[in-house]
């Protein structure tokens, strides 16, 4: 650009023979050069604009071509070669109510050798040994030394591994493709899960099939052909199962149990939003897991479902029930509690000292032995085991678990009198605690019947067949408040949530018959919260002895009532319950038909 003076001497003599100032000429010219300088930036801002548009515009028109190219183009199946990795079967994953994941699958390979081909066998046994060091160097070299065509060295190995082997430069190791079973979350929520094996199986692929749990009972709907690869849904909830599990696990330790199973339900529609039994496994090497125990010590047990025990005197709640539905008492009428009640050689005595005479609500809140047995005994045998038989017992309880379909209660093939008032605070008769927590979501919330699920029904209510009326539901959670609250179930009481339950201890039966004296099952069923009944809790531990003080302690009371305070206090937060922390008497409650 072309500089002109600011104060053209020829100019500046112009304007003194006017008498004109000077100065004027270099400011105007100042302001003509700024002008200039501004016209040019603006000229050269729009050029670089005009480009960039240019070459978007481009851009946009080489995809727009391109995706008109694609659109008018016929989709055709890609055909993978033999190199490439073709597992046979894609089965479906399986999530929480909440799309979580539970089970999916990952591409890995198998690895086997062709004897044949093999170049440097002693070596190649050896190295082997080494990437997989729980494979001997002995067996391998049998392997590997035998005139077989074909020998199967590892059914899944990790792509480390793989490269590893694939470093030995041994022409004879191979590699086959696989669909393996991924867990995500390792032992969480294994029981339901249950696992899956390899069923039909060659070089290029293998069939994955259900073996347990909820793999087993939907292994077709898993499979591609049914399944259409729309995954499985369950009820549920990760989080919550976590909690509970975390919660219970720790509990257990603290109570020197051999095992424990919680179960939450959804009260209405019988949705279980957690199933947790104790000690788990890890469905990724479930094969490994159950070596070496049997029955209930087995890690494969699922106590909550397969387990059968006689879970004590939470059954006095279905013979409150039973009793209230059939007019023969109403909460405030009095109760003959002396005790011991001698039939025949048979005693029944309550478990602490007792007035002689208890209104029928403390009868639940002292849990008295001797009052329900005389309660059971007006009731009758053949009431009674109706009512249980109503309220699912001697059924298995429909769960989506192969491992539950042919558990049902055991009981006496004689229902005898003795055998009517000792069922009546639960001994002589053994049900799984599923059954229980069944007949406890049936009883309190309003009292339709519930059947459990594993399956999300989207919260709706699948109401069943009436087994008593409101009114009696009502009553039984307001009883069974003060079981809480003012009874044996006080270590129950949760900060902010008010919790409805019951309380049960029985002696574990022997194996060949009679009772341990000091080997207890405790339980505590409850449901929360008491102003709006949605869920409920139910908390069984094997075997728990804890020390206060000098004293052993085995009772529900001391054991399971204050781990299902813990529970309740974690996840209650997490199903959107919101805590109430008024210190006035529950006198307003919002029960079921009110």
């Amino acid at each position: 650009m072309k500089r002109r003076p600011l104060r053209p001497i020829s100019e500046v003599i112009f304007v003194r023979k006017k008498g004109q100032n000077p100065n004027n000429i270099e400011k105007e010219n100042i302001r003509q050069r700024h002008l200039r300088m501004e016209r040019f930036a603006r000229i050269r801002s729009e050029s670089r604009l005009l480009v960039l548009a240019g070459f978007l515009l481009v851009s946009f028109i080489g995809i727009a071509f391109k995706m008109g190219l694609v659109s008018m183009t016929t989709p055709i199946e890609p055909v993978a070669s033999s190199q490439m990795l073709k597992p046979s079967t894609k089965r479906a994953d399986i999530l929480d109510r909440n799309g979580s994941i539970l089970a999916t699958n990952l591409i890995t390979n198998a690895l086997y050798a062709k004897p044949r081909m093999m170049i440097n066998r002693n070596f190649a046994a050896g190295e082997l040994a080494k990437i997989f060091p729980e494979l001997k160097f002995e067996k391998l070299l049998k392997l590997l030394g035998s005139d077989r065509k074909f020998v199967w060295i590892k059914r899944k190995i990790s792509p480390e591994q793989m490269q590893a082997v694939h470093e030995l430069g041994e022409p004879g190791l191979r590699f086959g493709p696989r669909e393996m079973r991924l867990y995500p979350n390792g032992r969480l929520a294994s029981h339901v899960l249950g696992g899956v094996n390899f069923g039909k199986e060659g070089v290029n692929s293998a069939e994955l099939v259900g073996i347990a749990g909820v793999e087993l009972k939907f292994d077709q709907f898993l499979q591609d052909n049914l399944g259409k690869g729309v995954p499985l849904i369950l009820s549920l909830d990760l989080g919550i199962q976590s909690a509970v599990e975390h919660v219970l696990s720790g509990g257990m330790k603290l109570m020197n149990a051999k095992g424990a199973t919680a179960v939450l339900m959804d009260i209405h529609s019988g949705e279980i939003l957690s199933m947790v039994s104790l000690p788990d496994f890890d469905p990724n090497d479930r094969i490994l897991s159950g070596k070496g125990k049997k029955g209930s010590e087995n890690p494969l047990f699922n106590k909550s479902v397969q387990g059968l025990y006689e879970l004590g005197s939470v059954f006095k709640v279905f013979t409150a029930a039973a009793v209230l539905e059939d007019g023969l008492v109403k909460p405030d009428t009095l109760v003959d509690t002396t005790s011991p009640i001698w039939w025949g050689k048979h005693k029944i005595s309550n478990y602490h000292r007792l007035p002689d005479e208890l209104s029928f609500t403390d009868v639940l809140v002292e849990s008295s032995n001797t009052g329900t047995s005389r309660l059971a005994k007006e009731l009758g045998a053949t009431r009674q085991k109706e009512f249980l038989k109503s309220l699912g017992f001697f059924d298995n309880t429909g769960i989506e678990l192969v491992e539950a379909s042919h558990i049902k209660s055991k009981y006496p093939a004689n229902w005898s009198e003795i055998s009517t008032m000792t069922i009546s605070y639960g001994h002589g008769i053994s049900s799984s605690p599923l059954h229980v927590a069944s007949a406890f979501a049936t009883l309190l919330n309003g009292g339709t019947k519930v059947r459990p699920t594993l399956l999300n029904r989207n919260s709706q209510n699948a109401k069943g067949d009436r087994i008593i009326s409101t009114n009696v539901s009502n009553e039984l959670i307001k009883i069974l408040h003060q079981v809480v609250d003012r009874g044996t179930a006080s270590a129950a009481n949760v900060d902010g949530y008010s919790v409805a339950g019951k309380t049960g201890t029985a002696n574990k039966v022997k194996p060949n018959g009679g009772y341990y004296k000091k080997k207890n099952i405790t339980t505590f069923a409850s449901v929360f919260p008491v102003e709006r009944p949605k869920y409920v809790l139910l908390v069984t531990l094997d075997e728990p002895n804890i020390l206060t003080g000098k004293k052993s302690r085995r009772t529900a009371g001391w054991t399971a009532a204050p781990i299902a305070s813990e529970i309740i206090f974690r996840v209650a937060p997490l199903l959107g319950i919101k805590p109430n922390f008024q210190t006035e008497e529950n006198d307003n409650l919002l029960l079921v038909g009110n």
